[in-house]
């Protein structure tokens, strides 16, 4: 049985590895990393590993090491809920002093003391720690993360009738995004709609004084910014992107965003057809 076997070693957390990172102890207890790699080794090298209870990232770092042992491609999503570290509300006082490690620690980078921020921190020390070690298999060992927050729609909500609308109300309904929303909220949010995976690679680019943002090479090419020239419309729709996407708000009149659609038919004519499909205006 489980109670029996040699997996009872490993499964009691010590805060001594993860101390050795931030050199002082900043977690009361963590998973260790050698009971999480002897979980992952009964799966694919190409798995996707999902820790749902993510506390100091102990996953992370063992997919990351399990990958520079053995040349695995393993990834990793960690889920933790931003639970804040305040050592005034531990009443032990060793959990104190570890709070207050934590707290001295976050201060130090900059960063919300929450339990989130220590994983994420652990991430980066020991991504380095394990490409410093070892040099001659790690040297292209992706070590790197991308961190997103829980959050509802883009979109506003509108819960009204149409009795209910005035005047007044109209300036307010001009666009129907968020207003606190930024480029990369709304890049990401139509990765999400599309299905995209949040993984691939994008950049940014300034063109005509527009943000211009590609995802994966062209799999995805949006522009979120106002009153949008058409030469970076035309600029876009040359580079023949799988998928485009503007902001609504971003043409001054409803016959310049039908014209879009005229512009990709022009230097896409093969996919003509599909044009509404692959350009969208949100």
């Amino acid at each position: 049985s489980l109670l029996n076997s040699s997996w009872m070693d490993l499964l009691v957390g010590s805060s001594s590895e993860i101390g050795q990172l931030f050199d002082t102890k900043v977690f009361d207890t963590a998973k260790l990393t050698q009971t999480i790699s002897r979980a992952i080794k009964f799966v694919d090298k190409e798995a996707i590993i999902l820790d749902f209870f993510s506390g100091s990232a102990t996953t992370a770092h063992a997919v990351m090491q399990l990958n520079a042992e053995d040349g695995g491609r393993r990834k990793f999503i960690l889920v933790q809920l931003p639970e804040t570290i305040d050592p005034q509300k531990e009443s032990d006082e060793t959990a104190k002093k570890v709070a207050q490690n934590a707290v001295k620690l976050l201060d130090s980078i900059g960063v919300p003391h929450t339990i989130c921020e220590i994983g994420k921190e652990r991430i980066r020390r020991a991504g380095d720690k394990i490409k410093s070690e070892n040099p001659k298999t790690a040297q292209d060992l992706d070590i790197g993360f991308r961190v997103f927050k829980l959050d509802d729609t883009n979109m506003k909500d509108v819960y009204y009738s149409p009795q209910e609308y005035s005047q007044d109300m109209l300036a307010g309904l001009e666009s129907n995004i968020k207003d606190d929303r930024t480029d990369l909220d709304l890049l990401f949010g139509c990765l999400l709609d599309w299905g995209l995976p949040l993984s691939l690679p994008y950049k940014s680019e300034q063109i005509d004084g527009c943000a211009v943002h590609t995802y994966n090479g062209g799999d995805l090419i949006a522009c979120f910014d106002a009153n949008i020239p058409e030469s970076v419309v035309k600029e876009i729709a040359k580079r023949k992107p799988l998928r485009a996407v503007f902001r609504d708000s971003g043409f001054a009149s409803s016959p310049e965003k039908i014209n879009v659609f005229e512009i990709f038919k022009l230097y896409m004519p093969e996919d003509a057809n599909d044009i509404t499909k692959r350009v969208k205006v949100i």
